[in-house]
């Protein structure tokens, strides 16, 4: 059984940085990409940023210069480090791991920004 455990998340004023964490634990094999997803109430979950298995990254535009996305040397480990963050960056941000054969999903941490 995979798990996903997320950290990190919590209130922050504008200007400030943060730097989540989700490790994935179990029976997971040959993962293709990990990436972060955010969803604010009443919007649709958006990709954040990932990074596929030879290193390659992608940003959302509204993050870029501002985020960044890594794994540690095993790759079982996936970071976003957030800077220079703004009150519209509030959302419950959750980790993706996608495998050969299925994704998986963290539980989701909570990032606050306030003004």
């Amino acid at each position: 059984q995979v798990q996903l455990v997320e950290s990190g998340g919590g209130l922050v004023q504008a200007g400030g940085s943060l730097r989540l964490s989700c490790a994935a634990s179990g029976s997971l094999f040959s993962i293709r990409a990990m990436g972060w997803y955010r969803q604010a109430p009443g919007k649709q979950r958006e990709l954040v940023a990932s990074i596929n298995n030879g290193g390659t990254t992608n940003y959302l535009d509204s993050v870029k210069g501002r985020f960044t996305i890594s794994t540690d040397n095993g790759k079982r480990t996936v970071y976003l480090a957030m800077n220079s963050l703004k009150p519209e960056d509030t959302a419950v941000y959750y980790c993706k791991v996608e495998s050969t054969s299925r994704s998986y999903w963290g539980q989701g941490t909570q990032v606050t920004v306030s003004s």
